[in-house]
Parts: structure tokens; sequence; C-alpha cells
């Protein structure tokens, strides 16, 4: 069996499953029944509550997880990992290989041999809430037919008969020096306007269900570093007769710089929502 292994470096996540466990049984739901959901994909020291209440929201009667990442301009091929399983902290998570070759046909994809954050850092949670779940990894790029990407996963899953969640991993608004784009300058008036504008204003067209809204914002006011991802699930979700997302919570990473840094407000911070689909 070929296993993909870790490629991100200690740190990014807990690598042992007692400390995992520990984590992620805080936001275990009694009842949980959406198909889809997003959640962020940084460290979980600044973005794991968010990402495991995505994950944790997600229904428990699943075959496969697929697992949408970004991070891929527009004509960009999908990206899919061709090995047999993932590393976890758990052990190995079988990848749905007849899943993955229907929709390879489909999307013309191709394999994903880089390193990138945005599937890696959600697959300990997606194993740990579907121990007995096979999962799909995807990336998907920043262009509307991603939506319509996420009608065809439904579509072939139900000409397979199987029963899937879609967890599409996405960041939000990458601001100040490290990332080179502070239109606000700094300190206070610079988070306040990511957090009630330029964040803001990706929420609204995600929960709105416009799917050109969302990628207008993303290209327009870099205000998200996955929309590829976004949209996949988007287009699922309505496939699937979902309701449109739900904004689950909101923080952004200078929340936890700020309290470290003595209310100090860094000059770099990204946001982080996390949503679902009910």
């Amino acid at each position: 069996m070929q296993i993909r292994e870790y490629s991100l470096p200690a740190g990014w996540f807990p690598r042992d499953r007692s400390s995992v466990s520990a984590f992620l049984s805080e936001f275990k739901e009694k009842n949980p029944s959406c198909c889809a959901a997003i959640s962020p994909h940084a460290g979980w020291y600044y973005s794991g509550r968010l990402a495991a209440l995505g994950a944790a929201s997600l229904r428990k009667s699943a075959d496969t997880i697929v697992v949408l990442g970004g991070h891929l301009p527009a004509g960009t091929p999908a990206l899919f990992a061709m090995e047999d399983a993932v590393r976890t902290p758990f052990g190995a998570m079988t990848i749905d290989a007849d899943l993955r070759s229907a929709l390879i046909s489909e999307f013309d994809g191709r394999e994903d041999r880089y390193r990138d954050n945005t599937i890696e850092v959600l697959l300990p949670m997606v194993h740990y809430y579907f121990p007995k779940a096979k999962v799909l990894w995807l990336r998907l790029p920043a262009e509307i037919q991603s939506f319509e990407s996420g009608k065809v996963i439904s579509q072939i899953a139900a000409k397979m008969n199987l029963k899937i969640n879609v967890l599409a991993s996405a960041d939000l608004t990458h601001y100040g020096y490290n990332y080179g784009f502070s239109p606000q300058g700094s300190g206070k008036a610079a988070l306040k306007w990511v957090r009630e504008v330029n964040d803001a204003a990706f929420i609204k067209a995600v929960e709105s269900g416009d799917s050109k809204e969302v990628l207008r914002c993303a290209e327009r006011d870099s205000s998200s570093c996955s929309a590829g991802a976004v949209l996949g699930a988007m287009g699922f979700a309505a496939a699937e007769g979902a309701g449109k997302a739900r904004l689950l919570e909101y923080a952004t990473s200078a929340d936890i710089q700020t309290d470290e840094n003595k209310g100090e407000i860094p000059d770099s911070f990204v946001g982080y929502a996390a949503f679902s689909f009910s």
C-alpha cells in the first residue's frame, strides 16, 4: 500500500492520537446533519477550533469524506492524491480509489505532487470523526467551474450509490507585510477593516449562495486563498438540496497574537471562518 506521508513540519497539528482525540472531543455534536462544511486550514493553534466546528457538523453516516483543498489559480487542473491512503495520527486512512477514478475522468484531473496544507491539516479531524469512512483528496482551482464540479461530485456519488460528505478548506484575508497586502495600513483600523468589511463581504457572499460573488470577492478583495474549495462545497450542497451556508464562527489569528503581544495588534494576520450546509 502506498501511503501519502506528512509533508507539513511538526507544529501544524498534533502527531499523536491521544492529543488529537483530547483536542477534538470537545467539538463532538450529538446529531450532526450537514452534508458539507467549510473549515480554515492554518495550524491548529490558530484555527483548529474553527476547523473542528466545521468537521464536527458533518453527518456521521458517510461512506467517503471528500476533502476539497485550494491554493490553485484559475486554469489549473483539479489535483488528486494518487496514493492508496493518507497518513494521520490514527494510522492510514484509505483513499476512495473508485470515486477518484470516476472524478478524474470527469474533471481531466492530475496528480497532486505538491506540498500543501489545505487538505493535510484537516485529515486528522476527518479520520477522528469518521474512523470507518474512506477519504478523497481533491484540490480545485479558483474559477466558477469549481461550483459545477461540486455538483458533479454529488451526481457521480449518487450513480455509485455512495453517501458522501464534503469538507472544504479555505482561509480568508491574509493581511499585512508578510502577505504583501495592507491597503488599510496597520493596527486597529486595519484589523477592523478586515473583520467588518473585507472578510464580512466574503462571508455574506457564501451565506447568500452566490457563487459568482464569492469568486468576485476572492479575486477583487483578496479575501480568500482557496475560493475553488468553497465553490466546490457550495455546488455540492446545492446538488444535494441542502440549505445555504450558515456561519458557525469567525476569528482571526490576531485574536491570539494580540493576547500574546500584551495588546499590541500584529502587523500580519489571517481571517478564519467555519460554515455548515444543513
